[in-house]
């Protein structure tokens, strides 16, 4: 794994560590994926320790007009329950969540929010979406991945957690099925950890 050491160059002054009361005991880990992004997804649970006391939120671009299965595909990789986000939820340690088809998401004091995507389909972009809200309500306890995908939605969201000293970590571009995302995340920010999905 390659690691930055902008944060070891940069240390970050006491102050800017100051937690505001929306912040959970515990990092929520926010997961963009697209075009290949399954494959990528199923790699990363199947790897990820089950009580690593993080929540893990995975925004996957699906199409509208399907049922979501994705929430059955990953609970067979990982013993962590999984579960399709239904609005209002209270985010978990040790839980994954999944949004489903058709809806936009954000996260305030831990709570999950739905709402249907206001965006012309075309122009969705609900992994910078939802990083954004993260990274507003968690600061420094929230954590950006950027996995498989077309296009270039989530380099946004991960400058966002940037700034509020939070972790980004995106798939090794050259690992991944489509390098859309993973190589403009990569170009966006100075990333913290640039691996394959399964590490």
């Amino acid at each position: 794994m390659k690691k930055s050491t902008a944060n070891k160059e940069n240390p970050v002054p006491k102050t800017a560590k100051v937690r505001s009361t929306n912040t959970l005991s515990f990092p929520i880990v926010g997961i963009g994926a697209s075009a290949g992004g399954l494959e990528a997804l199923e790699q990363f649970f199947g790897s990820a320790p089950a009580n690593s006391g993080m929540a893990y939120v995975v925004i996957q671009h699906l199409d509208p007009n399907h049922i979501g299965i994705l929430p059955e595909l990953l609970q067979r990789t990982t013993s962590m329950k999984v579960q399709q986000v239904t609005d209002k939820l209270q985010v978990k340690p040790n839980h994954v969540y999944v949004i489903p088809p058709n809806k936009s998401m954000s996260v305030l004091k831990g709570n999950l929010y739905l709402f249907d995507p206001v965006e012309l389909r075309g122009l969705r972009l609900p992994i910078d979406y939802f990083f954004r809200s993260l990274a507003a309500d968690q600061h420094e306890n929230s954590i950006g991945i950027i996995l498989s995908g077309m296009g270039s939605d989530g380099s946004l969201g991960i400058k966002a957690i940037k700034e509020q000293n939070g972790i980004v970590a995106v798939q090794d571009p050259t690992t991944a099925k489509f390098d859309g995302m993973p190589s403009s995340a990569v170009n966006a920010v100075v990333v913290d950890i640039l691996a394959p999905a399964n590490e």
